[in-house]
């Protein structure tokens, strides 16, 4: 892997407003996250900022995909900038940011070959017509977009769809209760309670079944993967997570793995952390997953 490059992706495009007349509030987390160092702390080149479009909370079942514009041209944009990150053999870290910006790191992937992504979740993000009445928002609908099952603005630039097929996924972390979809769909999947239980070699010889054939594999962690208990400041909290120190031995696990070409953070609301302690928790996580991989 290459040298790390910290890039801002403060995307809230995908997500529904915690209250009427509210801003999900995960926009701020790069800012929150390198308060605590983090730049510094990774000895990473700081790769920037992609500023995305305006946020419009205004959305109503069966009109399509909420800010369905921005996402499309926030995509676009920030695969530019991944595109270049690893053209000139960079690392990318990228801060988000709601779940949407995976589509940004899979189509970029996409247009150099045949990647597979992990997909820490406390949810599958598998929400798509074909099992809902509506879609609405991308945050919750990401994995499904990323393996084709959404807006062709989406789900299928330059006819590239899907993005990563159902058999190059690994999903981690998820709540045993919310993996059904994902299951059924042939996607391999690891619960949150099962790798508390067992430990995480299971997981990772998973990782290494699904991408050692493949080109590489994208990293994505919505932070709703821990256990409340340690992260609370995300929008939909559930018990039964992992810990942080697990979450931080399949990180170092997998990102020693050949192939890993990035990761991604996403979900942390700094709005719901006033006194910066859990933003001080998922920066060190980071630091602790990365360390020593220059």
């Amino acid at each position: 892997m290459g040298n790390l490059v910290l890039l801002d992706a403060p995307s809230n495009l995908g997500l529904r407003p915690p209250a009427e007349g509210v801003v999900p509030g995960c926009y701020k987390a790069p800012g929150a996250l390198r308060d605590h160092g983090l730049l510094t702390r990774l000895d990473a080149t700081d790769g920037g900022v992609v500023t995305p479009p305006r946020y419009l909370p205004a959305w109503s079942p069966g009109s399509g995909v909420r800010n369905a514009d921005g996402i499309a041209t926030y995509t676009a944009t920030l695969a530019e900038r991944l595109a270049k990150i690893r053209a000139d053999g960079g690392f990318p870290v990228v801060l988000g940011g709601d779940c949407s910006i995976a589509l940004a790191a899979m189509l970029t992937l996409r247009r150099e070959g045949r990647f597979g992504i992990v997909y820490f979740d406390g949810h599958d993000d598998f929400r798509h017509l074909g099992n809902s009445d509506h879609v609405g928002a991308v945050g919750g609908e990401a994995l499904a977009v990323v393996t084709g099952r959404g807006a062709p603005e989406l789900a299928d630039v330059d006819g590239l769809s899907p993005y990563v097929r159902d058999e190059d996924v690994l999903v981690l972390g998820v709540r045993a209760e919310e993996s059904a979809e994902a299951r059924e769909a042939g996607l391999r999947v690891v619960t949150s309670q099962e790798i508390m239980a067992s430990g995480t070699d299971g997981a990772l010889a998973a990782a290494r079944e699904i991408f050692t054939p493949l080109d590489g594999f994208w990293i994505h962690i919505d932070i709703d993967t821990l256990d409340p208990e340690f992260v609370s400041a995300v929008d939909s909290p559930d018990p039964g997570g992992l810990s942080p120190d697990k979450l931080v031995e399949l990180l170092r696990g997998l990102v020693a793995l050949p192939g890993a070409a990035g990761l991604e953070l996403t979900i942390f609301d700094p709005d719901l952390d006033p006194d910066g302690t859990q933003a001080a928790l998922v920066a060190d996580c980071l630091v602790r997953a990365l360390e020593g991989t220059r």
